[in-house]
């Protein structure tokens, strides 16, 4: 059984609503079952997930389920109209990012109130899957928050070939209150007892089929892993990385020129060579970009023109693989391909 709500989340100053749209899929019977909370587009310029619960749509009416998948296919339409990842300062100067002030605050600004909205939604969930996606060149994983059982089996259960364990409060660095990671819908549900992960999709802006595929695959999972969904989940067997850590950024701006041989799934030690940003003007060599921890390359900046603290390339590091933590891949002769 289907239903659907319009949900006013917040107000514009002119009295315009900003609404969006909740999907509930229940048992026709009305029989009791563990509630899966998915949603999609919290940050507008990442669609795939938008088009992913999209196709689950008809699926999902006509399954017989034995429990609950509540789905939002655009958390935040503020961001989502202006293909956007956070709002312009004269909707929301404090909190640009909504994925930085849940559980949220019915009172509060514009996006805490619009957080507080969808948690009456969320918070009541067994399990909590956040759709988002990256940037065009970057591998489909999973970010789920480390040590934290109940959300590495629900990870592992969406499927993807490579996970990624963040770290949080004062497991983490420095960056992590920096950035007020703390407000994430992720952090913020686990810390209610929520099971809850993060697929990052690859792509963002454009749909794009693998991603959408894995997306659809993975939550189908998770649903049957939960028992909301008859059918087996297949036993994972991928690969599992830390977050954060092994991002090499830019010390200087200028333009980023990526060696023609990085590609997405290499194995990199400390010291190899990565690229080069230099001066556009004068083409002075900047900064020769090499990597500072051994692990596998999982994103790489295209957009040249970086500035000064800009993630270049994103690198994953081995979580807790028994090797020597400055060379874990010093037994392997090859990549590691995704």
């Amino acid at each position: 059984m289907h239903s659907a709500e319009t949900v006013t989340l917040a107000r514009l100053p002119s009295g315009v609503p900003v609404q969006t749209t909740v999907h509930t899929y229940e048992p026709a019977d009305g029989a009791d079952g563990p509630t899966l909370y998915v949603q999609a587009a919290q940050h507008g310029r990442e669609i795939n997930g938008t088009e992913v619960l999209r196709r689950l749509h008809s699926q999902l009416e006509r399954a017989d389920l034995t429990g609950r998948i509540v789905a939002v296919p655009v958390a935040d339409p503020l961001t989502f109209d202006r293909v956007s990842y956070a709002t312009p300062e004269a909707l929301d100067s404090v909190n640009s990012n909504m994925n930085r002030v849940w559980p949220g605050d019915a009172d509060g600004t514009l996006h805490e109130r619009m957080a507080a909205k969808l948690w009456e939604f969320a918070g009541s969930a067994d399990a909590i899957v956040d759709l988002h996606t990256g940037s065009p060149d970057m591998l489909t994983h999973t970010v789920y928050r480390k040590h934290d059982d109940q959300s590495r089996e629900l990870a592992e259960a969406f499927g993807v070939d490579l996970l990624l364990a963040e770290a949080a409060g004062e497991d983490a660095e420095e960056e992590w209150s920096e950035r007020n990671f703390g407000g994430k819908l992720r952090v913020a549900a686990t810390d209610a007892g929520i099971p809850s992960i993060t697929p990052e999709l690859a792509h963002n802006k454009q749909l794009v089929e693998p991603a959408i595929v894995a997306g659809v695959e993975g939550v189908l999972n998770v649903a049957r892993d939960m028992g909301i969904l008859g059918g087996a989940v297949e036993p994972w067997d991928g690969q599992t990385y830390r977050n954060h850590l092994g991002r090499v950024t830019a010390e200087t701006s200028g333009l980023f020129v990526a060696r023609e041989d990085l590609q997405l799934g290499r194995e990199v030690r400390p010291g190899d060579h990565l690229g080069w940003v230099y001066d556009p003007t004068t083409y002075n060599v900047l900064q020769e970009v090499e990597a500072e921890r051994a692990g596998v390359v999982y994103s790489i900046t295209r957009e040249a023109t970086v500035t000064a603290g800009k993630t270049l390339v994103g690198v994953a590091l081995p979580l807790d693989d028994g090797l020597d933590e400055d060379d874990p891949f010093e037994d392997s002769d090859d990549a590691f391909e995704i």
